[in-house]
């Protein structure tokens, strides 16, 4: 039996972390859901102890909502993590994750969600960089357009999902990039409004210092548009990508052997979670997250080899999932996890 991308890769090494998150809309009201699993093996010299911790947010598109965001975290001893590779299953401080479902909460937080595990996984960042150690940074997509059941709960609300959409994906590494934002969307309609199924982008652009420089942005992208497949993932081509960002939005280009897609990016200052994330080194990067960005695709084919044709326009209103990052908290965001 192959391996599940969902696989630990941590095997009691120090300098090394790794996620697990699962983000989804609900179909009904919009509202955006990011569920975290980590842990952390900090170096030593770090001030850190070995840990592991369970994240939730929710961020609601309502024009009124009481509450926009909600964020909860909660760290434990990393002796609560326990993993199993063949099936897959992790288990931290009494919530579980498999290739297929996800069940656990925290303070007043709690979901049990269920999805068909994907065929296949996705992998933005090149595997020849990951064994050249060039790559700080993993990204695998075990489940990468998945429709999701099951129900979250927080303070006195109660949400079930019928098909949500949604995804769920696994990264790793040693130490998190100088600047980052990375974006993915699933639920997405066309030029005239109507769902478009199986189709996805799953993808990232980075900063990041190599031998006393910084290089990027480096923006690998995976995807399912206009019924085709997009592997942008290249060492060439994740360096001749376009791409532009900041804490409002993302700007880019990602182009595959037939496929090209330029998409934008924009998200309201008022549906982010800030929060903090610690390499193992010690140092901290500033995460603003949300799960009700917007995002415009414009999509073109390439057959024959000549030329980029118009393949169509895709869409998606406070349904995209967002999240930008640097080394300094931006001003005038609020830090809700630290």
């Amino acid at each position: 039996m192959p391996r599940s991308a969902n696989a630990l890769r941590w095997t009691g090494q120090a300098g090394h972390y790794e996620v697990y998150y699962v983000t989804l809309n609900d179909p009904e009201t919009g509202l955006g859901v990011w569920i975290r699993y980590t842990m952390l093996s900090p170096l030593p010299g770090s001030g850190q102890e070995p840990s592991c911790a369970l994240w939730f947010a929710v961020m609601d598109p309502a024009p009124r909502a009481q509450e926009p965001v909600l964020a909860r975290k909660a760290s434990f001893p990393i002796d609560r993590l326990a993993a199993r590779g063949e099936p897959f299953r992790l288990d931290l401080a009494g919530a579980s994750l498999m290739d297929g479902a996800m069940a656990g909460g925290l303070e007043d937080a709690w979901w049990d969600l269920k999805w068909r595990p994907a065929a296949n996984a996705h992998r933005p960042v090149h595997p020849a960089l990951e064994r050249l150690g060039l790559a700080q940074t993993v990204l695998a997509v075990p489940h990468a357009d998945v429709a999701i059941d099951g129900s979250v709960g927080f303070g006195q609300r109660r949400i079930e999902f019928a098909g949500a959409r949604g995804g769920q994906a696994h990264l790793w590494g040693t130490k998190h990039a100088n600047s980052w934002t990375w974006a993915r969307c699933s639920d997405l309609v066309n030029s005239d409004g109507n769902p478009v199924s199986e189709t996805f982008f799953d993808g990232v652009s980075a900063l990041v210092e190599r031998f006393g420089r910084q290089i990027g942005p480096n923006t690998p992208m995976v995807g399912r548009l206009a019924g085709r497949e997009l592997r942008s993932t290249s060492p060439l081509r994740i360096l001749s990508n376009r791409s532009r960002f900041d804490v409002d939005g993302w700007e880019f280009e990602a182009r595959g052997p037939s496929l090209k897609v330029l998409g934008a990016v924009s998200v309201r200052r008022e549906q982010l979670a800030g929060v903090t994330y610690h390499d193992p080194d010690g140092q901290e990067a500033y995460c603003y997250n949300s799960e009700t960005a917007s995002v415009k695709l414009e999509v073109y084919e390439r057959r024959g080899g000549v030329g980029w044709t118009h393949a169509g326009t895709l869409a998606s209103a406070d349904r995209c999932h967002f999240e930008y990052a640097q080394r300094t908290p931006v001003p005038g965001l609020e830090l809700m996890l630290r």
